[in-house]
């Protein structure tokens, strides 16, 4: 038995039954969060590696602006932050930290009072419904501020919410595997199905087929000879730390309803 995971930056659901069960295998389709049992796997790149990124990111294109960081007081909301932040730092830049409450729908007063400390850089870790939200309340304030968050913005949903708002918006992801050639089948079949060939759905299809792999390859449904087959070399997917074994994550920016990478730093 195996179970994926949906989209959860905070601690996997370690408290369910189902979750602790023997004999079960665990993926979880697109975690960043380090905190995960031995013998559970992430198709994603850990927090620190995306944090690092997003702050050289900032700091260098963002020289003599003013920055905030934003967490949504969710654990990984914040621990992403304290890495930008602390890397930001290192870096010798000041920040002001912020928080907003998770599912809060209106930014106006927070707007205000980063508009009021001529803060021009926002990096927020958190989801893109809220993070959508305070994009196009921004933009509706007229407010001279560029938004940059974490990988959660990889998804149309986010567009959705904010319109041509949206325009400009930053974020880290892992290497877009919409754009791969090997993955160029899988994104036929979810869009004949009628659903959405990007990031997520794609990685989800990847941790259900490298189970399916390590189930071939180790001639077994037990969950450790399976966690151990998943995390061997011959299946190429995942590292010693059991997240994804490919390269770390890029800067993307949503343009006119799509995302475009950031080829230049």
């Amino acid at each position: 038995m195996a179970i994926f995971v949906p989209l959860r930056r905070s601690r996997p659901p370690t408290s369910t039954r189902s979750w602790h069960r023997p004999g079960v295998t665990r993926l979880v389709n697109s975690s960043t969060n380090r905190a995960r049992p031995w013998d559970c796997l992430s198709d994603l790149r850990p927090d620190d590696q995306q944090g690092a990124v997003a702050a050289e990111y900032i700091h260098t294109n963002y020289r003599l602006e003013k920055i905030a960081v934003l967490d949504d007081k969710r654990t990984a909301g914040r621990g992403i932050v304290d890495v930008v932040e602390a890397r930001l730092h290192r870096l010798g830049r000041q920040v002001s930290r912020q928080s907003y409450v998770a599912g809060e729908r209106g930014f106006r007063a927070l707007l205000s009072r980063m508009e009021k400390d001529r803060l021009r850089v926002a990096y927020i870790g958190g989801y893109h419904t809220e993070v959508g939200l305070l994009v196009r309340q921004a933009a509706e304030a007229k407010a001279d501020l560029t938004v940059m968050a974490n990988d959660p913005l990889m998804t149309s949903e986010f567009w959705a919410i904010t319109g041509s708002a949206g325009n400009g918006t930053l974020f880290t992801f892992m290497p877009n595997p919409a754009g791969n050639a090997n993955a160029a089948s899988a994104v036929a079949g979810l869009k004949a199905s009628g659903l959405p060939g990007e990031g997520y759905t794609l990685y989800a299809c990847a941790a259900v087929q490298a189970w399916a792999e390590a189930v071939n390859r180790s001639g077994s449904f037990n969950a450790d000879r399976v966690a151990s087959a998943l995390r061997s070399r011959p299946i190429d997917r995942f590292d010693k730390r059991r997240d994804n074994s490919a390269s770390g994550f890029l800067v993307y920016r949503w343009r006119d309803g799509h995302v475009e990478r950031v080829k230049k730093y």
